[in-house]
């Protein structure tokens, strides 16, 4: 523990263009994957069937979806609601239509009560495609102005660019390795948005608060301070947050493998922009003290 104890001295800042470069890399990387792959994107966004089923006692849910797959179903999501014996089931109909899926459902599922069945066109998929892009959208502007308005546009900018690095590397890893993007991983990267912009944030504050104590250093000298301060803090919390997410990665079955797996992704990019991307191109967009604290204040801090 006494790592955490005291302050560390890595040069942030000398690598900087090294994890400028591998970050261009790897973001190119994951560009090239959304384009030539795409996204393995789930019912919720490309339309399928939804069934409620009633079952007289409770029942185990990956027991009815591999039932469902047995019978040549895909995409099947399984998941109890209300009870342990009601059940909500989405699949992709392959063809059929939705009487011929009630019908083969009940075949296969004997012991089930179908409550409802209702099918879900693409064009609701698309809908939520589009809502999910605009959040994430409003998102980005609203911390772009709250930064402005409380730091500094180059503080501002940097934020913004580490929030769009993040997410494309997490699709990226979607896109490469096929896994299923639904509306759970949708808000795994939202999740993942206000994540690594706190630790923006702490990094951000800590700058402006050295800058109004310490004279004499340079901008990357007192970036270099200001992460190593906050380093601590940020390890503890990231270890923390990811052993509870890797725990949902491993226990936490298929349908939260997703949601699991990007929360994990999210983490370690997260944690690695807010240094090496939020950080470093706020120096390199000519971060000065100026910049954080008014001359009137400056003058103050310059008495003896």
């Amino acid at each position: 523990m006494e790592f955490f104890k005291r302050v560390t001295t890595i040069d942030f800042m000398k690598k900087r263009r090294t994890a400028a470069v591998f970050s261009m890399v790897v973001f190119i990387i994951s560009l090239v994957g959304l384009v030539v792959k795409g996204l393995n994107v789930g019912l919720d966004f490309s339309g399928g069937v939804q069934i409620e089923l009633s079952y007289p006692q409770a029942v185990v849910s990956g027991d009815v979806r591999e039932s469902l797959r047995q019978a040549g179903f895909n995409g099947v999501q399984v998941q109890t609601y209300g009870a342990a014996n009601a059940i909500l089931v989405k699949l992709s109909p392959e063809g059929k239509s939705a009487s011929e899926v009630n019908a083969l459902v009940r075949q296969v599922l004997p012991t089930a009560t179908v409550v409802q069945i209702e099918a879900i066109g693409p064009q609701v998929g698309k809908a939520m495609v589009h809502r999910g892009i605009l959040a994430i959208m409003v998102c980005l502007l609203a911390t772009m102005l709250y930064i402005a308005l409380r730091f500094e546009y180059r503080f501002a900018v940097s934020a913004a660019v580490a929030l769009i690095h993040d997410p494309v590397l997490i699709l990226g890893v979607f896109a490469w390795c096929q896994i299923e993007f639904n509306l759970i991983t949708l808000a795994a990267m939202l999740t993942i948005l206000g994540y690594s912009l706190n630790d923006t944030i702490v990094v951000y504050d800590r700058v402006r608060e050295n800058f109004r104590k310490l004279r004499g250093i340079s901008v990357v000298e007192l970036m270099n301070l200001s992460i190593n301060q906050t380093l601590s803090r940020t390890i503890m919390t990231s270890m923390l947050t990811l052993v509870v997410v890797l725990a949902l990665l491993v226990f936490g079955g298929e349908v939260l493998f997703g949601f699991s797996l990007a929360l994990s992704i999210g983490i370690l990019i997260g944690t690695y922009s807010s240094i090496f991307v939020a950080g470093a191109l706020a120096v390199s967009m000519g971060l000065s003290r100026e910049h954080l604290i008014p001359p009137k204040v400056a003058l103050v801090d310059d008495l003896p």
